[in-house]
């Protein structure tokens, strides 16, 4: 069994307009957001194996912050591929992932999050900044991850978690 949590970038700035899109950092309730998320999987006790990361600004803040506030050390990679990708590019990359690695978390951008969602499981969701959502494959290798296979389990989004608090 094989479970991958697809986490959207939290919500970035855009004070500086000179910056490119990739350098653009998270806005304050970006911030705010990524660490809800942490301390959600930590109050459920999420354990993650790896967590696959664009490298722009924002996805690695959001990133940092998440797993901060989970308490979380999973092995940490940053892809390109992850930016700007396309559902093909992200699940090129899920299929890369080893075995060993059971459950994963990719924090990525939209619409690639949002699509690959649908692709997945075969379900529309939005997919606002700093969503997570957990979709659950009974196959026992990540190049096994088959169209609309995988059972989204839960989907969680910021506003959410904002209400419990």
């Amino acid at each position: 069994m094989r479970t991958l949590y697809l986490l959207r970038h939290a919500k970035s700035s855009w004070k500086n307009e000179d910056l490119a899109d990739f350098d653009r950092p998270l806005a304050g309730r970006g911030r705010k957001a990524s660490e809800s998320m942490g301390r959600f999987l930590k109050t459920k006790q999420i354990a993650v194996d790896l967590v696959l990361s664009s490298p722009a600004v924002r996805a690695r803040e959001t990133t940092d912050l998440m797993l901060r506030a989970a308490k979380l050390r999973p092995d940490l990679r940053y892809d390109e591929r992850i930016y700007e990708a396309t559902t093909g590019r992200l699940l090129e990359v899920i299929s890369q992932i080893e075995n060993e690695q059971k459950t994963v978390v990719l924090v990525g951008h939209n619409p690639g999050m949002q699509e690959l969602l649908e692709v997945l499981t075969g379900q529309t969701e939005e997919f606002s900044t700093a969503t997570l959502a957990k979709i659950v494959f009974k196959n026992s290798k990540w190049t096994e991850v088959a169209l609309k296979k995988g059972t989204l389990e839960w989907i969680v989004r910021p506003k959410e978690l904002d209400k419990d608090n």
